[in-house]
């Protein structure tokens, strides 16, 4: 199967100092995740791509974009397949294949919550009720430590939210788990009934941190080295506040990671 290339029309490089030299491509992993991200158009475009856009114009960079299911961007990143990804939460796994770009550019002050069909008799009000259920998870994910470590658990994995939504709605899942706040701006956004569903009582509350991230091998090369020192200085700056505004997500500066 051809997977489709885009590439990213921000970057002008006749306006960069760097015209006339010899460009560089980066590869950019995106998956559909609106409204962070959104790759159903003529074109993908996020939060992500926002970012880089400067940083690329400057350096004289062409960003190829590859869209993919998450699991999939996840998947290629770890592979050196490609050479950035962003959105992901930082754990001690990933952080063993993968070099993760601070501070975060998302901060979600927001639960983990569990959702079910309203027809359904589930009474999920502590976390053991979890046992014993079908939960969907995106495949990939990660959720909180407690969740993401219990071997118990009946987890489904699924490459979207909106595949979770319908093997809910056909019964093939107890559950599925999502960040709450942007699981339900999902939902409307992708017409889900969410009109049958409810959010369990249980839920994990936690402040979620969304980085950049990059492959192992790109990671160690001048050109990433280079994008997270302008990066870092656009923070400084105040112009990844601005950029993320938005997006309904807070400031840059000021928030602490776990």
């Amino acid at each position: 199967m051809m997977r489709a290339w885009f590439w990213v029309p921000l970057i002008l490089l006749l306006s960069t100092p760097m015209a006339g030299a010899q460009v560089s491509t980066i590869t950019v992993a995106i998956d559909h995740a609106p409204p962070y991200s959104d790759t159903d158009g003529p074109e993908p475009r996020g939060l992500l791509l926002d970012i880089l856009a400067p940083i690329a114009a400057e350096l004289g960079l062409e960003v190829r974009v590859v869209p993919c299911p998450f699991s999939r961007c996840v998947h290629m990143l770890e592979q050196n397949e490609v050479d950035i990804m962003g959105g992901l939460i930082r754990t001690k796994q990933r952080e063993q294949g993968l070099t993760f770009v601070t501070p975060a550019y998302m901060a979600l002050h927001s639960s983990f919550r569990f959702y079910s069909l309203r027809a359904s008799d589930l009474d999920i009000t502590y976390y053991e009720d979890l046992h014993g259920k079908r939960i969907a998870v995106m495949r990939g994910a990660a959720h909180f430590a407690r969740f993401d470590k219990d071997s118990d658990i009946i987890k489904v994995p699924v490459t979207s939210e909106q595949v979770a939504v319908q093997m809910l709605l056909k019964k093939r899942v107890d559950l599925f788990i999502g960040v709450e706040e942007t699981a339900d701006h999902a939902m409307s956004i992708l017409q889900q009934p969410v009109h049958q569903l409810i959010k369990q009582p249980y839920h994990f509350q936690d402040s979620i941190f969304g980085h950049m991230a990059y492959s192992r091998d790109f990671a160690s090369s001048i050109r990433a080295k280079q994008i997270t020192s302008l990066y870092r200085s656009m923070a400084e700056q105040g112009r990844l506040t601005e950029l993320v505004k938005p997006y309904a997500l807070p400031p840059i500066q000021g928030h602490s990671e776990q």
